[in-house]
């Protein structure tokens, strides 16, 4: 009987709150129509060639994004130029580009996530060459870097600057571990290189015999002449005290590496690409202080709003205290929130005030053909009628047992089987009155 109570009880709550609850799901439905999509677990970053340093931090934050579950693909390249003509398409999502190179750009639709290190202008060359000033270079054989690198267009630009036409040297287009491999064979006198210290053709030739970096002289005149380009230092002695690499300070002129995305990119990734950005370049390094990047400056393109957002207060607060995915969805479901309390607080305030009416009005009911059978009120019109009243009473009763009440409504259900009982009673006690008078 228990478990038929309670299932009674389960159906009148569907019944009476399910219409309620149906218009709640639909409300949550149409609006969830305009929830942002959820972010992609699969993204493409164009890093340039694998000896170089921006595939080393590709591969740095891959394995960060892979702890929250974004699958972060390396794309390798040719070199920056590349790697803006693929972001513009569309075929990547990310890429590292080298300052600059902004002015390339075909489309409108990029955005910036900030600037992540120096990457110097590397210009090594054959130490058995005596290059003391920008004249000595005429006649060299000159390696300029592939045609789709940011380290072509850099030293396109100081070569032009410093009065070095193509005429003048025999230039070449090896760049990279191949460029470096001629230098050291002697087929190739000087090579330009756009490298982070890190990169292994960097740390290769600044300890490789028979070969120099050179110390840009004037370089305050070419940071005048490329806002881009910022002057940086190697110290006397940082690549190796013991044998004192390089013998003596050397100037260098850095462009910024910016990570550049379409402007399309789900505003959730950009919360977790850049604390990513601030774990693998916050700590500092060979040119940069710490906490100095990653940095909204030195920038070919505009920042979004999200970006902005992060560099003025951090990351979101979702983002500070739940999972990546878990931060996500709860953002995602902030557009559901609205119609959600606009129909849930009245929903909760006004329905139980309801439902106890509704309750009580199957049982209250009953009590205006009880007043018709009291002795007590109709008492000069029912005492030729009391085996009549009493099988109404019967009928009645028998009537309410059918009814279904909610365990915590039945006072008042068996409050109204209390008072029929009554009734019959007073109906019983007086007849016999009447028959002893």
């Amino acid at each position: 009987m228990a478990r038929q109570s309670k299932d009674r009880t389960s159906r009148y709550y569907l019944k009476f709150y399910g219409p309620g609850a149906l218009l709640v799901i639909l409300s949550f439905l149409v609006a969830y129509q305009f929830v942002q999509p959820a972010p992609p677990r699969h993204i493409v970053i164009a890093t340039g060639q694998p000896e170089g340093s921006y595939y080393h931090f590709g591969q740095k934050y891959r394995q960060l994004l892979a702890g929250d579950g974004i699958d972060l693909e390396l794309r390798a390249t040719e070199g920056a130029v590349e790697n803006l003509q693929l972001v513009e398409a569309g075929e990547v999502d990310l890429a590292f580009l080298q300052g600059g190179l902004g002015t390339l750009a075909q489309s409108k639709d990029l955005i910036s996530l900030g600037s992540l290190y120096y990457e110097p202008i590397w210009i090594f060359y054959r130490a058995d060459l005596p290059l003391k000033r920008y004249s000595d270079v005429k006649g060299l054989r000159v390696d300029i870097g592939g045609e789709k690198t940011g380290t072509r267009v850099v030293a396109e630009q100081i070569l032009d600057r410093i009065g070095v036409t193509p005429k003048d040297v025999t230039i070449t287009n090896f760049g990279g571990q191949r460029a470096a491999e001629m230098l050291l064979e002697g087929k190739v006198d000087l090579a330009f290189m756009v490298y982070g210290y890190q990169a292994p053709v960097v740390q290769r030739l600044l300890r490789a015999d028979g070969v120099r970096v050179w110390s840009v002289k004037r370089a305050e005149a070419f940071f005048r002449h490329y806002r881009y380009m910022t002057i940086v230092k190697l110290p006397e002695g940082f690549v190796d005290l013991a044998a004192n690499i390089p013998p003596q300070d050397v100037t260098l002129l850095a462009a910024t590496t910016q990570l550049v995305a379409h402007s399309d990119l789900h505003p959730a990734l950009i919360d977790v690409v850049l604390l990513a950005a601030e774990e693998i370049h916050g700590t500092g390094g060979v040119f940069e202080d710490p906490g100095e990047f990653p940095a909204p400056k030195q920038l070919d393109f505009k920042l979004s709003k999200e970006t902005q957002r992060f560099y003025k207060s951090g990351p979101t607060f979702l983002r500070r205290y739940l999972p990546f995915w878990l931060a996500t969805f709860v953002d995602r479901m902030k557009i559901l929130l609205l119609p959600l309390v606009a129909l849930l607080l009245p929903f909760f305030k006004v329905m139980p005030t309801l439902y106890r009416w509704r309750v009580r009005s199957k049982i209250y009911r009953w009590y205006r053909e009880l007043e018709e059978l009291d002795p007590e009120i109709q008492s000069g019109k029912m005492l030729a009628r009391t085996e009549e009243y009493i099988e109404r009473l019967d009928r009645i009763e028998n009537q309410v047992s059918q009814i279904s009440v909610p365990l915590a409504h039945r006072e008042q259900f068996y409050a109204l089987r209390i008072h029929i009982d009554l009734l019959r009673k007073k109906l019983r006690d007086a007849e016999a009155k009447d028959r002893r008078s």
